[in-house]
């Protein structure tokens, strides 16, 4: 009996009898169980009100909170158009590069990677700090626009949180021959100077952007859809001819070198057209690297330098007077005594003469049979002949900075300023002004519009002088640079030329510097029927020498022989015939400066 219990006892020990369990045996208050059922419908209540909240009043809302989990918005940048010579020689481009950037939030470096990475991106260590120290942000630069073998050194760093992205940056393989036509842009590639910036809108595109959706470790998984199509930018012909560009830049370096000038410029124009085929200076600057630029390297003096033109508007005023019949080639004009008294200011010739034909006082440059021209002519005459010819007006083309010079109201003149006007005092104007006015004779009496743009159609011009006008007065630039003219040293071998000198002291505020001189020539070739005109100006010399005859005059030669060679006009004059006349050199007649 005593065995029998104590096994019961041993097995409800092992086990427990929950149907003889007290705590089940007591009996469960209803309202617990109606508690129960009721947080249950509440949670229930809560969620159904949850999702008609999320599906039902604020769908737009949480759709787009997902959205941005998920989904990403990329860029694809535009290719910023080529910029192209007449000809399709390239003289800008875009390659892509790496840009390389860093998550402050993710960086994992040591002190040691820091400094290797410092020195890899030229910056010291207190900057890298302070671009890195913001763990704040999840973006910044450290470089941009690097070669692919520095990103490859850095990337071998091995540091956590830096990262590239592929931009485009702009190669110019002219250099500084074309760098004031080009321009450049910044790290953006937005145009800051020439054709980079006059063309912006063309050359830069339009940016691309889509959506994409992304799993958690940012890794594209598929597209949504195209927002904006990316769209290239344009390229952009020019009409500058590069080998024509490169021979007047260094032509222009050598004078300003051999003179010890300050500086120097050329604009070479198709006298048919109208377009610029060389638009040289000198200084200038390599636009692909622009740590050291300088305000005198930048200028595009060409376009931006206005000065007074001196003896190169004297074939204008006597294209004039021979157009309203005033005088005639042959007529002959007293000089003597080399001096003209106007208003109590006298007027000189640098060599007096008794008198000269009209041919002969552009020939010999004379100021004060010029000077006696003009002034048979109205003061509004001779202001109507220079803003017809483009003086005191900018110049309609597509470029930056184009200077419009100056031309006072002519009834503001007096007698004296009407005189000095007429050998160039008194006004001012650009080396691209002054070669344009030449078109009016190149062109038998028409003035066309200048472009920076390479042209397929004819263009029409504004007559200004008849063709007869037009002829007489280029055979007179053709005496001028000529045996007993001021511009001999202008002569080319093969091709007949014909232009003008000039000389004129600087002017320093209200006053003329004794000892300093711009230098010029502006001239033609063939004179026939002129393909080119070339305007030539040095900026101070200073190497003992400084009419326009012996300084510029040889850089017009140069230039105008291997441009007309490189554009197949065919020579027309005997070379012999040249060769033999070369061997006995002709003195270059003194050209009168303006004071």
């Amino acid at each position: 009996m005593n065995d029998r219990r104590q096994a019961r006892a041993a097995g409800s020990v092992r086990g427990v009898n929950y149907a003889q369990s007290p705590l089940l045996a007591s009996p469960t208050p209803a309202w617990r169980s109606r508690f129960v059922v009721a947080l249950v419908g509440l949670g229930f209540v809560g969620l159904l009100g949850r999702a008609a909240w999320i599906q039902v009043v604020r769908p737009d809302f949480f759709q787009q909170e997902g959205a941005k989990r998920i989904e990403a918005r990329l860029e694809s940048p535009a290719t910023r158009g080529r910029i192209l010579d007449r000809s399709g020689v390239m003289l800008a481009t875009s390659v892509q590069v790496p840009s390389i950037w860093a998550n402050p939030k993710d960086l994992r470096a040591t002190p040691q990677q820091l400094r290797q990475l410092a020195r890899l991106l030229g910056l010291d260590a207190q900057e890298l700090g302070e671009r890195l120290g913001n763990r704040k942000i999840g973006f910044t630069w450290l470089r941009r626009h690097v070669e692919p073998e520095l990103w490859d050194q850095v990337k071998a760093l091995g540091i956590k949180g830096i990262y590239q992205t592929a931009e485009y940056r702009r190669r110019y393989p002219e250099g500084r021959a074309a760098a004031h036509v080009v321009g450049f842009t910044n790290l953006d590639d937005e145009g800051q100077e020439g054709v980079e910036r006059a063309f912006q809108n063309a050359l830069e595109g339009r940016t691309g952007r889509y959506k994409v959706v992304r799993d958690r470790l940012g890794r594209v998984i598929d597209d949504v859809g195209v927002g904006v199509d990316t769209v290239d930018g344009q390229d952009v012909q020019l009409s500058i001819d590069a080998k024509v560009q490169y021979i007047a830049f260094e032509r222009v370096r050598e004078a300003v070198e051999q003179h010890k000038a300050k500086a120097g410029s050329a604009v070479v124009l198709d006298a048919q057209s109208g377009e610029i085929l060389a638009l040289a200076n000198w200084p200038s600057y390599d636009p692909a690297d622009r740590s050291r630029l300088s305000g005198e390297q930048l200028r595009n003096r060409a376009l931006t330098d206005t000065f007074e033109p001196g003896s190169t508007v004297k074939p204008l005023i006597m294209a004039w007077a021979l157009e309203t019949r005033r005088v005639k080639p042959e007529q002959v004009i007293v000089t003597r005594p080399g001096s003209l008294v106007v208003g109590g200011f006298a007027i000189r010739d640098a060599h007096g003469h008794d008198s000269l034909t009209a041919r002969e006082v552009i020939q010999k440059s004379s100021n004060v049979g010029i000077a006696r021209v003009a002034m048979g002519m109205p003061p509004q005459e001779m202001w109507e002949l220079y803003s017809s010819l483009g003086y005191g007006q900018r110049p309609q083309m597509e470029f930056p900075g184009v200077a419009g010079g100056r031309l006072r109201p002519f009834k503001s003149w007096r007698p004296i300023e009407q005189a000095t006007m007429s050998y160039g005092y008194g006004l001012s104007a650009s080396l691209l002004q002054m070669a344009r006015s030449y078109t009016a004779i190149a062109r038998d009496g028409e003035i066309i519009p200048i472009t920076m743009l390479k042209r397929s159609e004819p263009v029409t011009g504004t007559r200004v002088f008849s063709p007869a006008t037009a002829q007489e007065v280029r055979h007179m630039l053709q005496m001028a640079a000529g045996p007993g003219g001021t511009g001999t040293k202008a002569q080319t071998i093969g091709y007949s030329v014909g232009g003008k000198s000039g000389t004129a002291h600087k002017q320093m505020g209200h006053q003329y510097a004794s000892n300093k001189y711009r230098s010029w020539f502006v001239g033609m070739a063939p004179i026939e029927r002129p393909r080119v005109i070339v305007a030539v100006m040095v900026d101070e010399p200073s190497a003992g020498v400084y009419f326009g005859g012996e300084v510029a005059a040889p850089v017009f030669s140069t230039i105008v022989q291997q441009t007309l060679r490189m554009m197949n006009v065919p020579p027309d004059l005997d070379v012999r015939s040249q060769l033999v006349a070369r061997a006995a050199p002709q003195p270059v007649a003194a050209e009168e400066t303006v004071q």
